[in-house]
């Protein structure tokens, strides 16, 4: 009898538990990462490189996908705007330019925009859930009186049985934003515009 008890005392804290962790807000800070090879065309020429955050509201989405949850997943623009900065002059680097935050009259100008950052739920199936990420990332970059502007989108869908916690939604956001940055500097026309 004791033992029946115990056992019904430890299943109910486990769902207390977990119903608790999948109701609590998370507050993540992804890591992006450019990993693709960009092109080397530039002769140390200085660009100026800023990165704002476009977007609307920190808030992503929710685990849930209800609006009204209180499982919002928020990334705050404070610790991941630095981040996208360092990760754009590396790659300004790598094609052989020369970054700097500053302006100067007839340097080109390169400015990466986050646009969108969504989080939200697909479609359900028996014991299958699925999230839907997004991200758009624009670039505008201004030469010699002429603008380039690029926009580059990456979509990611994930399954899971079990809501995915802080770290795997942390790792699924910044695979998410690092696909947007190879994409932006993989673009042959951009590197090419900022030579010209």
């Amino acid at each position: 009898m004791q033992r029946r008890r115990f056992l019904g005392l430890t299943a109910l804290v486990l769902t207390l538990g977990w119903l608790a962790g999948c109701s609590s807000p998370q507050y993540l800070q992804p890591s992006p990462e450019r990993t693709a090879t960009v092109p080397g065309i530039g002769q140390g020429q200085a660009v100026t490189v800023n990165v704002m955050d476009g977007r609307d509201s920190p808030q992503i989405g929710t685990r849930s996908g209800n609006a009204m949850s209180t499982s919002v997943i928020t990334v705050e623009a404070g610790p991941l705007m630095p981040k996208l900065q360092a990760e754009a002059e590396r790659a300004l680097r790598d094609m052989g330019f020369e970054p700097t935050t500053q302006a100067a009259q007839g340097r080109p100008r390169l400015t990466l925009t986050l646009q969108r950052l969504a989080y939200g739920r697909g479609e359900s199936r028996p014991l299958i859930d699925e999230a839907r990420l997004e991200s758009v990332l624009v670039t505008r970059a201004e030469n010699d009186g002429a603008t380039y502007t690029g926009t580059y989108t990456s979509r990611r869908t994930q399954g899971y049985a079990m809501r995915p916690d802080l770290e795997k939604n942390n790792e699924m956001v910044s695979e998410l934003l690092s696909d947007g940055l190879n994409r932006a500097f993989r673009d042959p026309e951009l590197g090419r515009f900022l030579i010209r």
